[in-house]
């Protein structure tokens, strides 16, 4: 327990010294403000939820219940841009003694607690209250809440999970792709599905107190946690014992010739280019991308599902993704070379010309993508283009600015 309490004091002082911390307070009052809005809106949607449907309560938590999937669904998906795993926090400790599974098993500890997991109680409180006490009382409200609980928990395992393996290959981005792709078939497909029937099943379990039910969700997270440290363990394993092997002769490095030509200027085009082809975050970002906009531009082209100004918010997003995410964090990469560039004699300005350079004619890729769009008269040809220079106009002048203002490396 010291060691527990003694990790979360570590988090804590690593949050306050940052030396990000004192000039990011104001960006904080206005997360807190997010949160509490978020806080707010899922208090009232539960609450409008439970009363919308009156006298039909019961019907009320069996539809709910039903799509427990989808609330588990949306809750990994916001938990991408916002939960890291704990594998990186266990590096400072390896050199101490302490044993690296009690290590882990803290850490993990620690995420299953985490105030994150109990968000969506904000929306199934207010619910539970208003359509279950009538027929179940508080005690039904209680051990309703206290399994969809620990169905979050059992989620928080299974995100760390896949966000653990897709950190080390790509492909396993996939693993998420086919299981809910898979449950999505299985809702859709058949006219009385069976996920369906048994997720409004699994959710009257837990109204009731069917302690079976308990017991099959903390055995799932046994589960889950047994995995992410075997997981875990293995990969710090693996990186603390690694051997370079200089007997493999790399037969082909991409020095980009044709960028010798533009001077000082294709020089940095060509850092540019191997920062986003070579770094591992930079590259798995360019794929996440990549996946963004073919997936938004299937979307625009061959379904009906957005129409009006959404529809061209998708099409601006399309062209302006790239851009928002390797312009945003301008000069970031750069401060772990930036001592050496300034003892030269270089110019930051033609560092910049690069990037304006690279990420405009970026552009070139979803305007091709956005080509069957155009065909089959979902957008126009002049809407694509007008865009196109509207992004590396106006936006990237914006984006830009960023080189001033950034001060995290």
């Amino acid at each position: 327990m010291n060691l527990f309490l003694e990790l979360r004091k570590h988090g804590k002082l690593a949050t306050k010294r940052h030396p990000m911390y004192e000039s990011s307070k104001f960006a904080k009052v206005w997360i807190y403000i997010g949160v509490a809005f978020w806080i707010g809106y899922l208090i009232f949607f539960g609450t409008m939820f439970g009363f919308v449907m009156g006298d039909g309560a019961r019907e009320a938590y069996h539809v709910l219940n039903g799509g427990l999937l989808f609330f588990l669904f949306l809750d990994f998906m916001i938990r991408w841009p916002f939960q890291k795993t704990p594998t990186q926090e266990v590096k400072p400790y390896l050199l101490l003694p302490i044993k690296k599974r009690r290590l882990i098993d803290f850490l993990l500890l620690r995420s299953g607690l985490d105030g994150f997991n109990l968000f969506w109680l904000f929306f199934f409180v207010p619910f539970a209250i208003i359509s279950i006490t009538r027929f179940y009382g508080v005690g039904g409200v209680l051990t309703y809440c206290i399994g969809i609980w620990l169905l979050f928990v059992l989620n928080n395992y299974w995100f760390l999970l896949c966000r653990t393996l897709a950190g080390e290959r790509i492909w396993w981005y996939g693993l998420p792709l086919v299981v809910y792709g898979a449950l999505a078939a299985a809702l859709i497909i058949p006219e009385d599905s069976p996920v369906f029937d048994w997720s409004v099943e699994v959710g009257e379990w837990m109204i009731h107190g069917n302690v079976p039910v308990y017991i099959g969700l903390l055995a799932l997270i046994a589960l889950f946690w047994c995995i992410n440290r075997s997981v875990m363990s293995r990969l710090i394993y693996n990186e603390l014992n690694k051997v370079e092997d200089t007997t493999v002769q790399v037969k082909h490095v991409s020095e980009y010739k044709f960028l010798d030509r533009y001077g000082e200027v294709g020089e940095y085009m060509r850092l540019e280019l191997k920062l986003m082809l070579r770094n591992k975050i930079c590259r798995r970002s360019l794929y996440s991308v990549m996946a963004a906009v073919v997936m938004f531009s299937c979307l625009i082209s061959f379904t009906d599902i957005y129409e009006g100004a959404m529809k061209d918010f998708l099409i601006l997003y399309n062209f302006l993704v790239f851009g928002l995410l390797f312009l945003s964090p301008m000069m970031s990469y750069e401060g772990n070379y930036i001592d050496g560039l300034m003892s030269r004699k270089e110019s930051i300005y033609a560092l910049l010309q690069a990037k304006y350079i690279i990420y405009s004619v970026g552009l070139i890729i979803p305007f091709v993508l956005m080509i069957p769009a155009m065909v089959t008269g979902a957008t126009s040809l002049l809407t694509c283009v007008s865009w196109m220079i509207f992004i590396a106009g106006i936006e990237y002048f914006l984006l830009f600015r960023m080189a001033m203002y950034n001060k995290r490396t």
